[in-house]
């Protein structure tokens, strides 16, 4: 049964998220945090976080590291089919048909309309992370935790002046606050 909740689950986020992996992240927090309650808010995020670190796409290496929790290495399988099925067909169907009808003035419009959409669903993803980073609850409050505003506002501007590899500055970050929250706690 928890096979089939898989498959399904990551069936409807294949399905459904258009634009891209960060696109999907909404869909994923819905099936995994809220509809099945699989994970909690910050495993989740934690979830993200090792799936942009990992090489594919963050959708799949999503699907992977829930049905691994979840079920094993069968269940890391079966979410990754899930997620994977869908986009093949669509894209194979949807590359036959922009083939045929790539310079109609339609699909152009319709290519431009869907991409507002997607930047609305990413800004959407990265405020909810952004809103758990700092407050470490999921809740705008009063109480902001500077460690990571601090880390974060470092960070942007290390990329920016000095051009550094976002690979090395995420791994910084991520030993920063390893070894802040360590020492903390």
């Amino acid at each position: 049964m928890i096979y089939l909740e898989l498959f399904i689950s990551f069936l409807q986020v294949g399905l459904f998220s258009i634009g891209g992996g960060y696109a999907a992240l909404p869909l994923i927090q819905a099936q995994v945090v809220e509809l099945h309650g699989w994970m909690d808010m910050t495993e989740f995020t934690n979830l993200i976080t090792i799936s942009q670190m990992t090489p594919g796409p963050i959708a799949i290496n999503s699907a992977t590291f829930v049905g691994t929790k979840i079920a094993g290495f069968p269940g890391a399988i079966v979410a990754t089919l899930g997620c994977i099925l869908p986009s093949f067909v669509i894209v194979l169907l949807l590359y036959l048909l922009y083939r045929k009808y790539r310079r109609l003035k339609s699909v152009e419009g319709i290519l431009s309309g869907l991409r507002p959409a997607v930047v609305g669903l990413i800004a959407a993803a990265g405020a909810k992370i952004l809103v758990l980073t700092l407050w470490n609850e999921g809740a705008v409050s009063l109480n902001i935790d500077f460690l990571p505003v601090l880390v974060i506002v470092t960070g942007f501007f290390m990329l920016r002046k000095w051009k550094l590899n976002p690979i090395a500055v995420m791994l910084a970050a991520g030993v920063i606050g390893g070894v802040a929250y360590s020492v903390i706690k």
